[in-house]
C-alpha cells in the first residue's frame, strides 16, 4: 500500500496516534471516513484540535495535522485497494511496529464497517486537482495603536478563510486588508461569481 513504508515520519505520527485515547482516536478516524464518503467537505483541523484540548491532549498543530493526512492517505489507498479491515491493520502492522493495540482495533472496526462505503465513494468521483473555499468570515476594525504604521485611526478589515485542500484537510488564513483593497476584492468575488452562474 503506498505511503505505509516504514520510515522515522511514520513511527512519529504512530507514537502521536499512541497519545490519543481510544474513543478520541476513534472520533477524528470517523470525522475522515465521512469525509471520505463524501459527507462533508473537508477534515476541520481546527475543530479537532479544539476536541484534544478539551481532552487534555497536547499536540500541536503540525503534528495534529501530520496524522490528519497519514489517515486521509491511508483510508484513500485502502478503498482504492478494497482492503478489509484485517488487511488493513496488517498491512499498518507491518509498516511499523509500534502501533497501539487499541488503535489497530478501532481502525479495523471503523474500516470493517465503512470501507466499502469510501471504496464506492472513490469510484463514483471523478477527482478534480483544486482546493476549495469552505467558510470565509470578516470583521471590521480600527487601527489605534502600532509600533510599524504612521498613520492610525484608519479602518481595516480582517479576513479569516477556510480552505480546504486537495486531500480534504480543512486549515485557515488570515490577513488584513485596507476598506478600498476589501472592496476591490469584493468587486472581484461578484465577477468571478457571475461568471460561474454562466458556467
Amino acid at each position: 500500500m503506498p505511503g505505509l513504508e516504514p520510515s522515522s515520519g511514520v513511527e512519529r505520527i504512530v507514537e502521536n496516534i499512541a497519545k490519543l485515547p481510544p474513543e478520541l482516536f476513534a472520533q477524528t478516524c470517523q470525522r475522515i471516513l465521512t469525509h471520505l464518503q463524501g459527507q462533508t467537505r473537508g477534515v476541520d483541523s481546527a475543530e479537532i484540535s479544539d476536541r484534544f484540548q478539551n481532552a487534555g491532549i497536547r499536540l500541536d498543530q503540525d503534528a495534529l495535522e501530520e496524522v490528519i493526512r497519514f489517515l486521509l492517505l491511508t483510508f484513500r489507498s485502502a478503498g482504492k485497494s478494497n482492503l478489509s479491515g484485517a488487511a488493513l491493520v496488517s498491512r499498518l502492522g507491518e509498516g511499523c511496529i509500534r502501533w497501539p493495540p487499541a488503535s489497530l482495533q478501532v481502525l479495523q472496526q471503523l474500516w470493517s464497517e465503512q470501507g466499502a462505503l469510501v471504496h464506492t465513494q472513490q469510484e463514483a468521483q471523478a477527482m478534480l486537482g483544486i482546493g476549495q473555499l469552505v467558510d470565509m468570515q470578516w470583521k471590521l476594525g480600527m487601527a489605534v495603536s502600532s509600533d510599524t504604521c504612521r498613520s492610525l485611526n484608519s479602518p481595516y478589515v480582517s479576513l479569516l478563510l477556510k480552505l480546504a485542500n486537495t486531500s480534504g484537510l480543512i486549515t485557515q488564513r488570515s490577513f488584513e486588508m485596507t476598506v478600498p483593497q476589501f472592496q476591490n476584492f469584493y468587486r472581484q468575488f461578484k465577477e468571478m461569481a457571475a461568471v460561474l452562474e454562466t458556467v
